[in-house]
C-alpha cells in the first residue's frame, strides 16, 4: 500500500499533466473553428476530451465517438454490474469446479471493463446512466429480474450451479447482442474493440455453460 504522501504527490502530478495537456489541446483546437461543436461526438473537440485520463487512472477512449458508443457504455456498465452480483452469489453456494472457474473469469474480466467504460464516459463528458431500460436496467437484454436474483440466492450446490448456468447464458447472450450492435453502429475504435472482446469471450463462456448444463 502506497503512503498517503506518495498518492497525493502522484495525484498532483497527474493533475498538472492533465492541465498542461488541456492547454496544449486548447491552443491546437482553434484552427478548424469547430471547438465545442461535438454533437454526436464526432468533432476534434470530442477526440481531445476523450484522450484525457478517466477515473481511477484508466485512459479514456481516444478518437471520435457517436451516440451508439455512448449508449453501449451506459448500458453495458449496469449489465456487467449485475453479472458481478451473480458471480458474488457463487461464494459459498457454487459446487461445480467449472462453474467456479467461470465465476472467477467473469469477475476478472468484467470489473476492469466497467472501469474502462466509466473512464470513456467521463472523457466524453457523458453521464454514466441515461436511464436506459428503466427499473435499474432490467429492461435491457439478458438482465435478471429481482425475483431471478432472489431465486438464485436461495439455492446451493448442484441446484445453484444449474440455475446460475441457465441465468448466465441468458445474461451473456444479452451482452453479446448489445456488443454486436456496437460493432455495427459504433464509431469509436476502442469501444468497438471492447465489443469484439465481449462477443468472443462471452460467446465462449456461453458454450462452456451449456456443456455444464448438459452434464448436471
Amino acid at each position: 500500500m502506497r503512503s498517503f504522501t506518495h498518492r497525493t504527490a502522484r495525484k498532483f502530478a497527474l493533475v498538472g499533466a492533465a492541465t498542461a495537456t488541456g492547454l496544449l489541446l486548447t491552443a491546437c483546437g482553434t484552427d478548424d473553428g469547430k471547438s465545442g461543436m461535438d454533437h454526436g461526438g464526432t468533432s476534434a473537440t470530442a477526440s481531445a476530451s476523450a484522450s484525457a485520463s478517466g477515473s481511477g487512472g484508466v485512459a479514456a477512449a481516444p478518437g471520435a465517438f457517436n451516440d451508439a458508443d455512448v449508449m453501449f457504455a451506459q448500458m453495458m456498465i449496469p449489465h456487467h454490474e449485475q453479472a458481478l452480483e451473480m458471480a458474488e452469489l457463487a461464494e459459498g453456494r457454487a459446487q461445480d469446479p467449472e462453474v467456479k472457474k467461470l465465476v472467477t473469469a467473469i469477475e476478472q474480466a468484467q470489473d476492469p471493463e466497467i472501469q474502462k467504460m466509466r473512464a470513456w464516459l467521463k472523457g466524453w463528458g457523458k453521464p454514466e446512466s441515461a436511464g436506459h431500460g428503466g427499473g435499474g436496467g432490467h429492461g435491457m437484454a439478458g438482465m435478471m429480474s429481482e425475483q431471478d436474483m432472489k431465486d438464485l440466492a436461495a439455492v446451493k450446490g448442484k441446484a445453484f450451479d444449474r440455475k446460475f448456468a441457465e441465468l448466465m447464458i441468458a445474461h451473456h447472450n444479452g451482452a453479446v447482442d448489445m456488443a454486436k450492435d456496437e460493432r455495427k453502429n459504433g464509431e469509436n475504435p476502442t469501444a468497438k474493440a471492447l465489443a469484439d472482446d465481449i462477443v468472443r469471450t462471452q460467446s465462449d463462456e456461453v458454450a462452456a455453460l451449456r456443456k455444464i448444463l448438459d452434464r448436471l
